[in-house]
């Protein structure tokens, strides 16, 4: 058989076990949450050993030090991924809920309710937790899933994938969660092309992944965003809260999407702000790609519009003093990826006028943007960061992952 028809098949059979999955009632979908949970901390040893495969690989191939971040388990990551099943499994199912609905004025009800895509396309990078937490959220919101993990973290996916259909098939077709075979790019490009036997496609990774997704499939897309993330402190800051704030944006974990990778500073406050913001971020690691008011200080690299654009990923940040909030704004819509999007000040009005001109799927003021975030937001794991305007924006959670239809109900009516 060809790459392209092993992949039709799984979707086919995620097709036929999407159905069972999508009339099952909530008891049975949180027991099998329940169960993978269980699973993947029983057979913790056999997970971590085919992850250690990974990483080796890895390493043995020069990846840099960031990605093998993203592609190492753990016992505590292993935990979390479980304990990520469970608040999962803890959610309200969004199958059935009604959005909206009444009597008509001709007597005929009409209900707008939740339901499933049907068969959901993960296309991801290095991280094989995101196969948990894809599968979990799938599975809630009565969704089957096809994984397609990145080849270099193909030993832990495999493992990950067997660990959950067992767990699942006790109340459930394993079907409704499966891996896609094959780990060249023409089982990506089958993925892709798939248009009838996958409802949607969920890229998450890089940029160059996502614009791939985007740009060559004929399976609707839902665009999961790269984070150029930016910090604008403001004339009227708190200047230690700023501080606080650039530093864990920046360096709390800087592999992921919600990371500050551009550090934006009002002149007014700049005198005092930069002396220290520098000394902090260099003593944290950090190189600072900064402008002529930011290279005037020790060990600061000039920076050039790639770092403006950068997603860095990594202990870097660029930075630069702009004369008003009218620069920030012009500056953040240039660059920014409209992730999230951080001001810190005291003035009010500021504060509102960052609001409304910043168009990014998540605005934060005086917070670090490491709170984009669907557990932080309360809403369980998320299956990843919308950037797009269609449909869903920001972290997408259970609602996010279904479509509405509509149940009329009459009494013989007719038009």
């Amino acid at each position: 058989m060809s790459t392209t028809e092993d992949v039709i098949g799984v979707a086919r059979r995620a097709r036929v076990a999407g159905r069972e999955l999508a009339l099952a009632n909530r008891a049975t979908k949180d027991a099998a949450l329940q169960a993978m949970a269980a699973a993947l901390l029983e057979r913790e040893a056999e997970v971590l050993g085919a992850n250690a495969d990974d990483v080796q690989r890895a390493e043995h191939g020069g990846v840099p030090t960031n990605i093998i971040d993203r592609l190492r388990l753990t016992p505590d990551r292993i935990a979390g991924m479980a304990q990520g099943l469970r608040d999962v499994a803890g959610l309200p199912d969004p199958v059935g809920e009604v959005v909206r609905g009444g009597v008509l004025a001709n007597g005929l009800e009409l209900r707008q309710v939740r339901v499933p895509f049907g068969v959901v396309g993960m296309i991801y990078e290095a991280r094989p937790n995101v196969t948990a937490d894809a599968a979990g959220i799938c599975l809630k919101s009565g969704n089957a899933v096809l994984l397609r993990g990145s080849s270099s973290a193909r030993s832990s996916n495999v493992a990950i994938v067997d660990v959950l259909r067992d767990a699942v098939s006790a109340g459930l077709p394993a079907d409704v969660v499966q891996l896609v075979p094959g780990d060249t790019h023409e089982s990506v490009k089958a993925l892709m092309r798939a248009r009838g036997h996958v409802d949607v496609l969920i890229p998450r990774g890089g940029a160059g992944l996502i614009r791939s997704v985007v740009e060559e499939s004929t399976v609707p897309v839902i665009e999961t965003g790269v984070g150029n993330c930016h910090v604008y402190v403001d004339a009227a800051a708190d200047l230690d809260r700023a501080l606080a704030i650039v530093l864990n944006s920046k360096t709390h974990r800087t592999s992921v999407c919600n990371a500050a990778e551009s550090l934006l500073v009002h002149e007014t406050v700049a005198e005092a702000f930069l002396p220290r913001v520098v000394a902090a971020l260099q003593e944290a690691g950090v190189t600072v790609h900064g402008d002529e008011s930011f290279t005037a200080y020790d060990d600061v690299l000039p920076a050039t519009d790639d770092d403006w654009a950068t997603e860095y990923l990594s202990l870097d940040i660029a930075a630069r003093v702009v004369p008003d909030l009218d620069t920030a704004l012009d500056h953040i819509r240039r660059w920014s990826s409209q992730h999230s999007d951080a001001i810190v000040t005291e003035d009010q009005a500021a504060a509102r006028r960052f609001v409304a001109e910043v168009d990014s799927a998540a605005v934060l003021v005086n917070a670090s943007t490491r709170f984009t975030d669907g557990g932080e937001f309360g809403f369980g794991a998320e299956i990843g960061i919308s950037t797009q305007k269609l449909h869903a924006r920001g972290p997408m959670g259970l609602p996010e992952m279904t479509s509405t239809k509509y149940v009329v109900v009459g009494d013989g009516h007719l038009r």
